[in-house]
Formats: structure tokens, C-alpha cells, sequence
């Protein structure tokens, strides 16, 4: 069987769960930030620069 082990990954912005690069992300890999599009539909807003931790 052929595994796809050398294929960069990145985490989440939603989840935190790695997720790996798909061939339809090719031209866009540095822009996806979501695992998902329920990631993407549930994104957690930025933080404001004014807010306290």
C-alpha cells in the first residue's frame, strides 16, 4: 500500500489537530488555516489587541 509520509503538515487554527497538504491545496497551502470547513464555520475570533489574558 502506498503511504503519503513526507507531505507537510500544519495545525489547525480551530482544533489544533495537524492536518496534512491535499493536491487541491496546492496553490493556496499557505492560506489554508482550517482542517475543515466545520473548522472553518466554528473559527474562534482573534483576539482583540486591547483585551487582557
Amino acid at each position: 500500500m502506498h503511504r503519503k509520509p513526507h507531505l507537510p503538515e500544519k495545525p489547525c487554527q480551530c482544533c489544533e489537530r495537524p492536518f496534512a497538504w491535499r493536491k487541491k491545496w496546492a496553490q493556496v497551502w499557505e492560506e489554508v488555516k482550517y482542517c475543515s470547513e466545520r473548522c472553518r464555520r466554528q473559527r474562534k475570533p482573534p483576539p482583540s489587541p486591547g483585551a487582557q489574558p
